[in-house]
């Protein structure tokens, strides 16, 4: 089963352009995606959510384990959309139309997920909707679910661009570049501990190319 969680209004300026992907894939260790991995094998008929643009490998990939994916390009409809807000009285940061967005993306009242495949989402959406999207998520999905989610150590530099993660059958990930957007924050492993207080539990995975991996169980 293939889902899309998005309810695009074709008048509104750019909301109907997909998310562009460009360049080569370039395989990528991943020792987050390899314990979900041993998960998604182990189980049956999970619900997937799987955030970023469109992935027909991630979409065959995932029903070919008899699984459902639901795909959600939240990056490229926050940031391309009409949702940033003059800033309040008294505040010097634009404000986000948070019960807009999520009127119209992420819109599954009464659907909850067993796996959400966050990856680096995080990084590049604008501040106001950070907390939002993690409470978000964590209404959405099913006690003992698991979240991948990726962030990056620095802002620029190597592995830093805005990219699309395609799945693969081994411990390996596929990077592929989308929209030039850039990192809008850096989050330290207590900044993330705090952001899914929520959550059951997390283990953080690192690597040496400027990322680390974070898989969170709901």
């Amino acid at each position: 089963m293939i889902g899309n969680l998005f309810r695009k209004k074709h008048d509104e300026p750019g909301r109907d352009r997909p998310a562009l992907l460009t360049g080569p894939r370039i395989p990528r260790r991943s020792s987050g995606w390899e314990a979900l991995l041993k998960h998604l094998r182990e189980q049956e008929s999970l619900r997937v959510l799987d955030i970023g643009p469109t992935s027909s490998r991630n979409i065959n990939f995932l029903t070919g384990m008899g699984h459902s994916v639901y795909m959600a390009d939240v990056v490229h409809e926050a940031l391309r959309g009409n949702w940033q807000l003059p800033p309040a009285e008294g505040e010097s940061k634009p404000g986000f139309n948070v019960d807009g967005f999520f009127q119209e993306n992420l819109n599954f009242p009464g659907r909850e997920f067993d796996v959400v495949l966050l990856w680096a989402t995080l990084d590049y959406i604008p501040e106001g909707l950070v907390t939002p999207l993690v409470q978000r998520l964590r209404a959405a999905t099913r006690p003992g679910g698991k979240v991948l989610a990726v962030f990056h150590s620095k802002r620029e530099g190597p592995y830093t661009a805005y990219c699309r993660y395609h799945l693969t059958e081994s411990g390996e990930v596929e990077i592929q570049q989308s929209e030039s957007f850039p990192i809008l924050r850096v989050c330290t492993n207590r900044n993330i501990e705090r952001l899914f207080d929520g959550f059951a539990g997390n283990k953080f995975f690192l690597a040496r190319d400027n990322l680390y991996e974070v898989l969170i169980t709901r």
